[in-house]
């Protein structure tokens, strides 16, 4: 694989959760399989609407 190859892209539009004391991002479980742990992966984070 190259550096500038896309194996598959996948656009997912979701809301920030809260983790304790930390935001984070929860990957649907539709998605289990195919982001197994060790699957390297190319995060973009466009802000879309700022927290009120």
């Amino acid at each position: 694989m190259g550096w500038n190859t896309v194996k598959d892209q996948i656009v997912i539009t979701k809301r920030i959760a809260k983790h304790g004391n930390q935001a984070i991002i929860v990957v649907p479980r539709i998605l289990e399989k195919k982001l197994k742990p060790k699957t390297i992966v190319k995060l973009t984070i466009d802000v879309l609407e700022e927290a009120k």
